[in-house]
């Protein structure tokens, strides 16, 4: 079941970003973005999503209105459920409420050195539309076409 995200979750949220993304510490340097958001204000906001399974958090969605577009700002699954299809189901969600909130694209962006992520979002339909240096990250920004 996908669902917005509840005020009491924010720690759940945070911690399960925090398992899926700690891994490309050792590889970008750094903690990636995502690692850094602030998970209150993003659950206030409206903006974050878990994928509940057996009664269990597995992965999250964070989506932002933009002026022209809906904005995948995260997508983060446990490790222990990685592989098993929730990543593309948050993803097929999101292209799904982007349409329903009347957007005619879906975008994201992504750290260089994630490359695996690259290749899941090429794979589901995205192009790549630029790379660029911003707020300390080297990133890829991909974008998805919503024809009606």
């Amino acid at each position: 079941m996908i669902r917005r995200a509840r005020p009491e979750e924010a720690a759940t949220v945070r911690d399960l970003v925090t398992a899926a993304y700690s891994p490309y510490i050792a590889r970008i340097g750094t903690q990636p973005g995502p690692m850094l958001d602030d998970y209150e204000r993003r659950i206030a906001d409206e903006q974050a999503w878990v994928l509940e399974h057996d009664g269990q958090v597995r992965a999250i969605l964070v989506l932002e209105e933009q002026d022209d577009s809906l904005l995948l700002d995260n997508v983060a699954v446990m490790p222990s459920s990685q592989g098993q299809g929730l990543g593309r189901r948050l993803i097929g969600f999101a292209v799904d409420e982007a349409r329903r909130r009347g957007f005619r694209a879906l975008r994201l962006y992504t750290h260089v050195m994630m490359t695996e992520n690259i290749a899941l979002y090429q794979r589901a339909g995205f192009t790549e539309t630029h790379r660029i240096s911003e707020k300390g990250f080297d990133r890829v920004y991909m974008s998805l076409g919503l024809d009606s």
